[in-house]
């Protein structure tokens, strides 16, 4: 029987139905942090192994595309997140600028204090997406430990404007400061590994530094350990982990019904001639 003209088949999907599969417009893109933590290693070994006066520049530089990135997957209105964005860029790119033409202690310590904040923006970002993953995946450990090394980074930006900023020696013994002291200072301090050739000598120092003791502690104690504790393999790997141990067992299903394996039951209906025993 035809239906009138211009109908689809019974059988057929309507035009501007969406097929299952499909993607909606709307839907939200998957979070990816893999690049994110590249991005803070980089800028962690460069900071570590590099003394010249450029680090600090392209260090920002970093730390700026590190906070686009992790603002890029945050589920705010395109309005907020342009605004954010512009400003952003405009401050760092003007702290880089002025780094070009300026040498001094009160340019480093604002530097240092712009670099702290955009970090504490960023980490606070990060972990909100983390806790808001529907289930645990490698991304979303990806983003536990770019969060954990965005605290230590934060904190050596931190105690770097207190050093340049500050009107009494930030270490005791007047000990230097440099970008890879600072981040050596905050990460021994994060992991409270405590090591003890650099300790801070105000009590702001000291209290800044125990509140970085313990930031790491729980953050370690609670949410890696929570996500670590609860990852499983999505739903393809274990699909096909399962299908290769199917594979090796060296058994499996054959035939229009009947059964297959070494030794086992095979025809081509479920039925066959006995001879010497044996059913084929």
């Amino acid at each position: 029987m035809h239906g009138p003209p211009g109908a689809a088949p019974p059988g057929a999907a309507s035009p501007g139905a969406a097929s299952p599969g499909a993607a909606s417009p709307g839907a939200a893109r998957p979070r990816r942090y893999g690049l994110l933590l590249v991005i803070l290693i980089a800028t962690y070994m460069l900071s570590a192994f590099f003394v010249a006066d450029w680090i600090s520049a392209l260090q920002l530089a970093l730390f700026t595309v590190a906070g686009l990135l992790a603002l890029r997957n945050a589920p705010f209105r395109r309005r907020t997140v342009r605004l954010v964005v512009g400003a952003g860029i405009i401050l760092s790119a003007l702290m880089i600028v002025i780094a070009a033409i300026q040498d001094t202690a009160a340019f480093h310590g604002t530097a240092s204090l712009w670099k702290g904040l955009l970090l504490l923006l960023t980490v606070i970002l990060l972990v909100r997406q983390i806790l808001l993953f529907p289930e645990v995946t490698i991304q979303s450990i990806y983003g536990a430990i770019s969060a954990y090394l965005i605290i230590g980074l934060m904190f050596a930006s931190f105690y770097a404007a207190m050093y340049y900023l500050g009107s009494t020696p930030f270490f005791s013994g007047h000990q230097r400061g440099s970008p890879s002291v600072f981040q050596y200072f905050s990460f021994t301090t994060l992991t409270t590994l405590g090591y003890g050739d650099y300790t801070a000598a105000t009590a702001v120092g000291r209290a800044v530094a125990m509140l970085e003791a313990m930031t790491g502690q729980i953050f370690l104690a609670t949410l890696v350990a929570k996500l670590v504790a609860t990852f499983r393999p999505s739903a393809a790997a274990a699909a096909a982990e399962v299908a290769a141990e199917t594979g090796a067992g060296g058994g499996g299903v054959s035939g229009a019904g009947g059964v297959s394996g070494p030794g086992g039951v095979s025809g081509a209906s479920g039925s066959g001639t006995g001879r010497n025993g044996s059913i084929s």
